[in-house]
């Protein structure tokens, strides 16, 4: 846990290098599951399982991939988990009336998403790749994905009125660890980058292959392009 090896950063750069030669400018978090998962030799699920993502042998991968000038440089990471309606999922029709209520919701949604990944496999970690494809410098970290238990956490809405996020703190150090937006509702769960993230870097000078190559390589015949007519 936690210790990525050289052999699977080598594979995730090399990968990334061969993005950089087509052209890419950057990567989605698809693009990066599909990327982790071969370099381990597991499956990128298309649709995850709870925060499942990548599966191999039993485990399982939430993927997540943050993008910052400075990824030397961070010491938090804030992780989008996706949509997190406590309206949708726990009836809440008006979560500024009770921000405690709210923020309880928001953190047994997270918990039944680990748990349905976990009803399925043996174990579930957090893989984190911070990204800048400009300077080519990369970080990655894993741990575990944690279940957080709720009366740890007060809530309070960062703004008055209909205008804040909801914001989560630990009771007892008053740190801040979650926020929860309203609007979209995106739920984000900030973590200290572990000492054991690793760090690698891609030289500046990736050579870009132009089209023309690309398709004279794979013997391009137009003939495999049907355009058709307008409906």
């Amino acid at each position: 846990m936690g210790q990525l090896t050289d052999v699977v950063l080598f594979a995730i750069a090399k990968q990334l290098v061969h993005r950089i030669a087509i052209g890419c400018s950057d990567i989605t978090g698809d693009d990066f599951g599909t990327i982790f998962g071969n370099a381990i030799g597991g499956e990128h699920r298309g649709s995850p399982l709870g925060i499942a993502d990548v599966t191999y042998n039993g485990c399982a991968w939430s993927v997540k991939t943050i993008k910052n000038n400075r990824p030397y440089g961070m010491r938090i990471a804030r992780l989008i988990s996706g949509r997190n309606s406590a309206d949708y999922s726990l009836g809440i029709q008006n979560p500024r009336a009770n921000p405690e209520d709210t923020g309880r919701a928001v953190l047994s949604i997270w918990n039944a998403r680990v748990n349905e990944a976990l009803n399925y496999h043996d174990d579930l970690r957090i893989v984190v790749l911070i990204r800048n494809l400009q300077t080519r410098e990369f970080r990655i970290f894993e741990e575990e994905a944690q279940r957080f238990t709720p009366t740890d956490f007060t809530w309070r809405f960062n703004k008055p009125r209909n205008e804040g996020n909801l914001e989560g703190f630990e009771r007892i150090t008053g740190k801040h660890r979650f926020t929860w937006q309203p609007h979209g509702s995106q739920f984000t769960i900030k973590r200290t980058i572990p000492a054991s993230s690793r760090r690698f870097a891609i030289l500046p000078n990736v050579p870009i292959v132009p089209l023309d190559t690309i398709l004279s390589e794979i013997r391009f015949d137009p003939s495999w392009i049907t355009v058709y007519g307008q409906d």
